[in-house]
């Protein structure tokens, strides 16, 4: 990312619905809004009556940028000089360290730190510290 793409309003706006979706989601079911947690609990065979918001919830995760994508209300980034095998691999990296890490950023970082949680806050200085390590030894720049 350049200074001459990055767009503020459109962060912030978005920071601003994620914030307000997971405050939703607490304050209307009790519900905490982190993605890997309902995303395994979905494989849980226990509580079935609990997965109807889980499914709706994640369901909603894909259909609106797919939308939004379809309508070309957004524009969507070129992906040159990564590979799916990269990406794909990016992502199963990502899985295991949420499984590791007991939760993801949006568990930790949104909805933990919102409830003042001392773990979530050290894992959310730990995820952005090792992202910014990344960044660094890689020499892609910040």
């Amino acid at each position: 990312m350049t200074i001459i793409n990055f767009t503020p309003w459109s962060a912030l706006l978005g920071g601003a619905f994620i914030g307000a979706g997971a405050l939703l989601l607490l304050l209307g079911a009790g519900k905490i809004a982190g993605i890997s947690g309902i995303i395994a609990s979905l494989g849980n065979k226990s509580n079935h009556a609990d997965k109807g918001w889980r499914v709706a919830f994640l369901v909603g995760l894909l259909l609106v940028p797919a939308l939004l994508f379809a309508s070309d209300a957004i524009a969507v980034p070129e992906l040159a000089g990564f590979s799916v095998l990269k990406l794909a691999a990016a992502g199963l990296l990502v899985g295991i360290g949420t499984r590791l890490g007991n939760g993801c950023t949006s568990g930790h970082g949104i909805c933990g730190m919102g409830r003042f949680s001392i773990r979530s806050v050290v894992a959310t200085v730990v995820f952005i510290g090792a992202g910014m390590a990344t960044v660094t030894l890689l020499g892609l720049g910040l």
